[in-house]
């Protein structure tokens, strides 16, 4: 198979879809890799990295995605790239369909193979690939909410570990799955008040445990969540339907009653947001103000450590990666139940539940298709 790699296009965004080791074992595996140039660069994976691994190094993305059979990504393809879709690509890639409606629109038109790495299940139900980047951006709500909690950048001038005499900041963390535990050991760890909110009673008891009766847990409802965000410094979303739009948790009215300079750091920005107030931004301009409220909704945060970011994510997705280019994505879906999980669209069809719930769509099981 012919595996193309180009250079990211969102803003700030530098990680890259393959790594030189991905290229190595692939080429082994008697495959074609093309990477467009500098498309690691700023993840310091230089060409000539890749050169040596086996890859083609290749001047222009256009000709990446005009001679590839499947595209390999990090994040989902932005406008200018839709004119590269033709019947018969596929992509791998994070897509996040549910808010996106235009990209759905394209790929479906043009019978795209899309398989987004974000509802790919494992066996146990998991998210394995969705998992990396998500203990990534849970690890750096906290360091980022800390940051705009400074006085410079808007914040209310907290140190959310506090000093003797002077008591830490409040952390309020919605939603106990991977984004929500990897911030509360975060903000735990600097020594911040923290709590966190989940619908999951199980769920909050294993949180109790794991971190030894340090972390607040509460119930999740409306009442709860007011009182929460209302005393806190720092908000953080880390609320997740899988493939699906991220419930609003938090109400324009609830933002309008929290102190002004708190800081919300909305990482369920991929799938919509769980605050009403939350629209995506970007690394070049970050943030923006609500009611005095700092928040902070950037779509790829994980790129900010683009080197990590993408040792972390291509050392999940490369076995499917290897799978998909050994038999071809049909053979693929037919044989592996994780990847036909994955698959959101397959050649002019909708085939994610959740996505079409989301845009109010038809949708079809892949598994019917092929």
């Amino acid at each position: 198979m012919i595996i193309g790699v180009p250079k990211e296009l969102k803003d700030h965004e530098s990680r890259v879809g393959v790594t030189p080791a991905g290229v190595h074992a692939l080429v082994a595996a008697g495959h074609t890799v093309l990477v467009e140039h500098n498309a690691g660069e700023l993840c310091a994976m230089p060409d000539d990295d890749f050169q040596s691994a086996g890859a083609e190094i290749v001047g222009s993305a256009h000709d990446v995605w005009r001679l590839a059979e499947m595209v390999v990504k990090v994040k989902e393809p932005i406008e200018q790239e839709y004119r590269h879709f033709r019947e018969g690509l596929s992509i791998f890639t994070y897509l996040h369909l549910a808010p996106a409606r235009a990209l759905t629109d394209e790929l479906l038109a043009r019978h795209v193979t899309g398989i987004a790495y974000e509802t790919v299940r494992d066996r146990a139900g998991a998210l394995p690939l969705l998992i990396p980047m998500s203990e990534v951006a849970g690890r750096m709500s906290v360091q980022v909410g800390a940051a705009y909690l400074e006085k410079e950048h808007g914040g209310r001038g907290v140190l959310l570990g506090g000093v003797p005499g002077v008591p830490p900041g409040n952390v309020v963390i919605l939603g106990g799955g991977i984004v929500g535990t990897n911030a509360a050991r975060i903000a735990l760890g600097m020594g911040a008040c923290v709590t966190l909110i989940d619908r999951n009673l199980d769920r909050l008891r294993e949180l109790d445990d794991i971190f030894g009766g340090r972390l607040h847990t509460l119930a999740s409802n409306g009442y709860n969540i007011e009182r929460a965000v209302r005393s806190a410094d720092l908000v953080i979303g880390g609320v997740l339907i899988p493939g699906a739009a991220a419930p609003r948790l938090v109400t324009r009215a609830m933002v309008g009653k929290m102190k002004k300079g708190a800081v919300i750091v909305d990482v369920a920005i991929d799938q919509g947001g769980c605050v009403e107030t939350a629209r995506p931004t970007t690394h070049s301009d970050p943030s923006y103000l609500v009611d005095g409220v700092v928040h902070y909704c950037v779509t790829n945060m994980p790129a900010a450590v683009p080197h990590t970011s993408t040792l972390a994510l291509t050392n999940a997705t490369f076995p499917y990666l290897l799978k998909l280019a050994n038999l071809g994505a049909i053979g693929a879906i037919r044989e592996d139940a994780s990847i036909a999980e994955g698959v959101n669209t397959f050649h002019g069809t909708l085939t994610c539940k959740p996505v079409a719930e989301s845009q109010q769509r038809e949708w079809q099981p892949v598994a019917e298709l092929v």
